[in-house]
């Protein structure tokens, strides 16, 4: 098992085809922490409402798991973010264990304050022309089913997971605009604010990087990169890539070395 203080999941979108349940499956399985925070879009209300919703039955076995995580102690809290806003109406309370918070502040080990928050906020192009976003989303949509027909092909030739959607987006220039934007529109607004960090979700780019005096962390997802954000007991962060380093982790455990993923360098920049 790996162990650490807290971890941070966003962006499970429950009930499209994209959301990767499996492997989130497979990563709680591995893992024990004190704290388990949600960070927003964990569950698709707005894919009900379309008329696309899919849940089939390893989806239940995700909430079980969860809900089983509670029971034993584990301090769930859940941020609902913009796809999940349903949520948010129910106000601040608590729900089978989970706890229910618009935002907060983490407390971490080494005494930094992290505000904890989805991140749509933060989006200019979610507040733009209504136009524009509806294009932005048909793209992004057919992006996804281009990385559903290449995932299941690899999956079938027995190859390691990668994401086409990801691997796009990092080369588009456009693409990659929107990301420093946001970036630079959260770490402001934690920096104003007097936090030493913020912890996000809601763009799919998983990051960790200081800017300013201030740290920025992203969960990223769990449709295209599988990424988490995990706190030790000394108040570290790291970035965790589990589709694609979770046998390196696991054999690092087995043999007794320091837990360090590689994207686990704070990355800074000036």
């Amino acid at each position: 098992m790996l162990t650490y203080r807290s971890v941070f999941i966003s962006d499970v979108h429950l009930g499209t085809q994209d959301a990767k349940v499996d492997y989130l499956i497979d990563f709680l399985s591995h893992v024990q922490c004190e704290r388990l925070y949600l960070v927003g879009d964990i569950i698709d209300v707005w894919k009900m409402r379309s008329g696309g919703w899919r849940w089939p039955r390893i989806k239940h076995e995700l909430i079980q798991l969860l809900l089983k995580r509670a029971n034993e102690g584990v301090e769930i809290i859940y941020v609902p973010g913009n796809h999940d806003e349903a949520v948010r109406y129910l106000g601040q309370g608590e729900a089978f264990g989970v706890k229910i918070l618009p935002e907060l502040v983490h407390a971490g080990a080494d005494g930094r304050r992290w505000l904890v928050v989805h991140g749509d906020g933060f989006d200019a192009v979610l507040h733009c022309n209504p136009l524009m976003r509806w294009v932005g989303d048909m793209g992004y949509e057919l992006l996804m089913r281009l990385a559903r027909i290449t995932h299941g092909i690899r999956r079938m030739a027995g190859r390691p997971y990668w994401s086409l959607a990801a691997s796009i987006k990092g080369k588009m220039k456009n693409a990659m605009q929107y990301v420093e934007q946001y970036e630079h529109a959260a770490y402001t607004h934690a920096r104003d604010h007097g936090y030493d960090g913020i912890i996000s979700g809601h763009i799919h780019h998983a990051r960790l990087r200081e800017v300013d005096g201030v740290t920025y962390a992203n969960c990223g997802d769990w449709v295209e990169s599988c990424t988490a954000l995990a706190e030790d007991a000394s108040g570290q962060f790291h970035l965790l890539h589990w589709a694609r380093d979770h046998l390196e982790l696991l054999d690092g455990v087995r043999a007794g070395q320091t837990l360090q993923a590689p994207e686990a360098r704070l990355a800074t920049t000036a």
